[in-house]
């Protein structure tokens, strides 16, 4: 038979202390260190383990925080999953994943179905930042934004994507290409995305001739999208909004017989791991992908404690050359 579950009165028993005393002392809460520590030390003698249902009703908090991704398909935002899920556990919470799979109506369906759930708080990597729903859903949930500004949010990592995207523009533009594709993930329902504005803007201002054209994340969906763009115009450059998006423009060129760089050059946006492990390896904008974690998981962690000062972080990107863009002809 399963042993059954100590109950904080047994531990009150072991401790001569009151069961509220024991349960502050499992807490850290209203209690010397030494009262605490043999309170812990009696716990784990009984195999007492605190009933989450039994504590999320007492302390009004689940324990969980909301992790909303816009598509798991891109990589950079599984190892993005994968970071604050470890960096929420190291601070007794626990990460409840959702992927919006680039829509933004799901989006929209699945923030407040995490939000329904009594969530402690909810990290976003929006789809649709000017979205109309968010901020009531910030009224009612701690949220913080990854990547572009939301109205309303406890706290923001946004990535100076004006700064990204120039130095991606100036970059080939050096390199002699004036005649450059760019794929992005946006949709046409939300064409005012910053990195998306600001690429329009930038090639005016360098004078390049730019074609953008949505491609979804998947190696599948990119590889077809980068295969009809390199087949009716052949630019001299791509530059991808994700370095996902990336490898289909890589798997394209090889179906078509194209080389990378001696026949069209390619630059993504985020610096995956896998990045530099392709031949040539992908030249892209690194957004230091450890440094957004900790930051994230801080904000929404102090958030759902309680803290009412909003902070905002603005995250500078780096330009990581490697092989795919070459001198144009």
């Amino acid at each position: 038979m399963p042993r059954k579950r100590a109950t904080i009165r047994e531990v009150a028993q072991a401790t001569g202390l009151s069961p509220a005393a024991v349960s502050y002392a499992l807490r850290g809460l209203q209690v010397s260190e030494e009262t605490m520590e043999r309170v812990r030390a009696a716990a784990a003698e009984l195999g007492y383990e605190a009933d989450p249902i039994a504590r999320a009703l007492a302390s009004g908090r689940t324990g969980m925080i909301g992790l909303l991704c816009g598509s798991l398909e891109d990589l950079w935002q599984q190892s993005l999953a994968v970071g604050i899920s470890r960096g929420l556990r190291e601070k007794d919470r626990y990460a409840l994943i959702l992927d919006a799979v680039g829509d933004p109506a799901r989006e929209r369906a699945m923030a407040q179905q995490l939000r329904d759930q009594r969530v402690d708080g909810m990290i976003v990597q929006p789809i649709d930042p000017a979205a109309a729903f968010w901020p009531e859903l910030c009224e009612s949930v701690p949220v913080v934004a990854i990547g572009d500004s939301i109205s309303g949010t406890a706290g923001e990592v946004v990535f100076d994507n004006r700064r990204g995207v120039t130095l991606a523009l100036e970059h080939l533009r050096a390199m002699g290409h004036r005649s450059i594709a760019v794929l992005t993930p946006t949709r046409a329902s939300t064409p005012d995305r910053p990195a998306d504005v600001h690429v329009t803007a930038e090639a005016e201002r360098l004078g390049l001739d730019i074609e953008v054209t949505t491609a979804p994340h998947g190696l599948v969906g990119a590889t077809a999208a980068a295969h009809e763009l390199l087949s009716r115009n052949k630019p001299s450059a791509v530059f991808c909004f994700a370095d996902s998006i990336a490898y289909g423009v890589y798997a394209a060129a090889q179906e078509l017989g194209l080389s990378v760089p001696g026949d069209v050059s390619v630059m993504g946006y985020d610096d995956h791991p896998m990045s530099g492990l392709l031949t040539p390896g992908l030249t892209t904008v690194d957004w230091d992908i450890d440094g957004i974690v900790r930051a994230a998981v801080r904000l929404i962690a102090a958030a759902a404690d309680g803290g009412t000062r909003r902070r905002r972080v603005v995250q500078k990107p780096t330009l990581r050359e490697r092989g795919s863009v070459a001198q144009a002809s």
